[in-house]
């Protein structure tokens, strides 16, 4: 049921995953994200949601279909080389290193190509100016919501084309969860694409130029956030066990 444009930045066809072997994750889910759309991936737990984003960024091994970005195939690149050709991912958890400072963690940011570090460093601290002012302060001091905008600009500082968020929000109080998706559209403002998995389904439907709906590692339902957040059958299923 995927509508996949030919000229998606990201494009993955019935893609087949899973963590161990003869056991699948992922079974033939579909997802396409357009140059500086904002992508929200909702669902029950245990629905592959996470395991599709780790798939894309090549944490999880792809057994059947494929990825491409900018119509060249990606399917079960390395990490790195993924970070090479433009795609950032923030994990939900374990996101920084507690015991550098906030610098340190841009720097690591930057370790594949260390002299664009100042130029990069003052565009992320542009977009998160707290970074800047508290540059010296150690990541493990920090709340949540503050490491989760250090876990964001580390992960910009390679000046991705494609951002993959993995359950920004989660573990946040309701104001720090507001706070990361206002920056979540800055981010997408300024030209990233982003692809956000979220357990805070409504809200993700609010922000959204697009959303999947999975359920047991396929498309259970796809359209625009606005479409998604008023479906009636959506609402049914899954918005009134989903973050409420």
């Amino acid at each position: 049921m995927s509508t996949n444009k030919d000229d998606a930045l990201v494009d993955a066809r019935d893609l087949v995953a899973g963590y161990l072997p003869g056991i699948n994750i992922l079974n033939g889910c579909n997802l396409y994200a357009n140059k500086g759309e904002l992508v929200g991936i909702i669902g029950p737990n245990g629905a592959g949601k996470s395991t599709l984003l780790k798939a894309l960024f090549g944490l999880v091994k792809i057994r059947e279909g494929a990825v491409k970005l900018k119509g060249e195939e990606i399917t079960n690149m390395r990490a790195d080389q993924l970070v090479e050709r433009g795609i950032g991912f923030v994990p939900q958890s374990n996101n920084v290193f507690p015991s550098l400072t906030i610098e340190e963690n841009l720097q690591m940011g930057a370790f594949q190509a260390p002299n664009q570090f100042s130029e990069r460093f003052d565009f992320v601290t542009n977009l998160f100016p707290t970074l800047g002012t508290r540059r010296k302060q150690r990541a493990g001091s920090l709340s949540g919501g503050e490491r989760q905008m250090v876990a964001m600009g580390r992960a910009l500082m390679m000046n991705p084309s494609v951002l993959l968020l993995d359950e920004p929000s989660a573990g946040l109080s309701p104001a720090l969860q507001d706070e990361v998706f206002v920056r979540v559209r800055e981010i997408n403002k300024i030209g990233v694409t982003v692809i956000m998995v979220e357990q805070n389904a409504r809200r993700c439907l609010q922000i959204v130029d697009r959303g999947y709906v999975l359920d047991q590692g396929t498309n259970a339902y796809e359209g625009t956030g606005k479409s998604l957040s008023t479906d009636p059958k959506v609402i049914e299923l899954y918005l009134g066990t989903l973050a409420k």
